[in-house]
């Protein structure tokens, strides 16, 4: 037995491998990943014959497992790593609803940067708060829930920062405020979950002077820029219409007037989009409290009496508190376009339009339209002629201007 052995160590001795043959399989298993470089490593091994194994562990440095496992898979087949099997499980994996029920948690309650420096959504909810709301308001089980710094990282995966910034407190808070945002919030959270029913979120943008004015107080490529933008060569107004479950937008950009009219025909053009690809039955329109657009404005009221029931949908108006528009969801996308062009020259109607359709939110370029339409300002009905369309709107007690409903019923 004693030399068997020692004849065995003299055969593997006499295996010797050059530095250069060395270094040339050590790279190339390095490159091949896997199956792939385990076979490989058991074919090198087979060829070197008896002893082989060791000769590779010592000159080569590879692991005898694995060149077993090749060898194994040279004769069955590779074998699947499962790497996905492997380590601590992430918290959505064991609680498949986690990320959606922080999200509608945290939503309602989300601003934008008000001085459009960032395009970042905050939250005045803590981790612990939202942790707190889990299990009160969501049912989850105190044993199976998260902890506190687990949910600030899913805040921050789903990019919701837990931090109130100051300047977007509200300067006015009406008795009703709590009550309007309570409604708002329950009308969104139904719109988003029933079928048939879509949501879209209306707003203007603040005037675009056309000229050679700096944004931002620089200009990225170097071009000087008029100090103040006084007579600017245009003014150009947006109205946008945004798709917060689809991250859609369409802009809408003229020099006439964002008159009631405007807004209702800028609805009319985006319906049959809206009808081909959801054919709803409800549509829910977040909006703020603008001057042509309020449940009191009756040019605005009637055409959308007019829309319904020539479109053959109900109309569900969510109105946002006074003072609080910054809270509809558009608004973050005007912030994101801030960013994009801030530092741009919008020295031509072209630049601007252009500079809109690259602009992207969350990946998604917006739609974008150029209206010449010429719009009238102060179109109004008396209030005998507004009888006929109040008696088709349905207005939430107590709250009549904030939550109103155009049903549609069929003959």
């Amino acid at each position: 037995m004693p030399n068997q052995k020692k004849k065995i160590e003299n055969n593997i001795a006499s295996l010797h491998l050059s530095p250069n043959v060395n270094e040339l399989l050590i790279e190339t298993a390095k490159k091949l990943k896997s199956s792939d470089r385990r076979m490989f490593m058991a074919k090198t091994v087979n060829s070197l014959g008896k002893g082989g194994q060791r000769k590779a562990e010592a000159q080569l440095g590879w692991s005898r497992c694995l060149i077993r496992k090749g060898q194994k898979e040279l004769i069955n087949g590779p074998i699947e790593d499962k790497f996905y099997q492997r380590g601590r499980k992430r918290a959505e994996h064991h609680l498949p609803n986690l990320l959606e029920d922080i999200k509608s948690i945290v939503e309602p309650g989300t601003q934008i940067d008000p001085t459009f420096r960032t395009d970042r959504l905050y939250t005045p909810l803590t981790a612990n708060e939202v942790r707190k709301r889990l299990l009160e308001d969501k049912g989850y089980p105190e044993s199976s829930i998260p902890a506190e710094r687990t949910i600030c990282q899913k805040l921050r995966d789903l990019s919701y920062y837990p931090q109130k910034v100051a300047k977007t407190k509200p300067k006015k808070k009406i008795a009703e405020t709590d009550a309007i945002f309570d409604q708002v919030h329950i009308t969104n959270s139904l719109a988003d979950k029933m079928e048939g029913v879509i949501r879209i979120s209306c707003d203007a943008k603040a005037n675009i002077k056309i000229g050679p004015f700096s944004r931002g107080g620089y200009s990225r490529h170097g071009t000087t820029g008029c100090d103040h933008d006084f007579n600017p060569d245009t003014v150009l107004k947006l109205f946008g219409i945004f798709l917060p479950a689809y991250d859609e937008s369409f802009f809408y950009f003229t020099e006439s007037k964002l008159t009631a009219d405007f807004i209702v025909d800028m609805l009319e053009n985006i319906w049959p989009e809206l009808q081909r690809r959801f054919e709803p039955h409800t549509l829910v329109i977040n909006l703020d409290n603008g001057p042509e657009n309020n449940s009191a404005r009756t040019q605005f009221m009637k055409r959308l009496v007019e829309f319904a029931h020539k479109n053959e949908v109900s109309l569900e108006l969510a109105y946002y508190p006074p003072y609080h528009s910054k809270y509809n969801p558009i608004e973050r996308v005007w912030g994101r376009l801030e960013n994009y062009w801030n530092g741009e020259l919008l020295d031509s109607i072209e630049k601007v339009l252009g500079l809109a359709r690259t602009m992207t939110w969350k990946g998604i370029s917006p739609i974008v339209h150029l209206v010449k339409n010429c719009y009238e300002t102060g179109v109004t009905l008396t209030q005998k002629a507004m009888e006929k369309y109040e008696g088709m709107i349905e207005r939430l007690p107590k709250l009549e201007k904030w939550c109103v409903s155009i049903p549609f019923y069929e003959d």
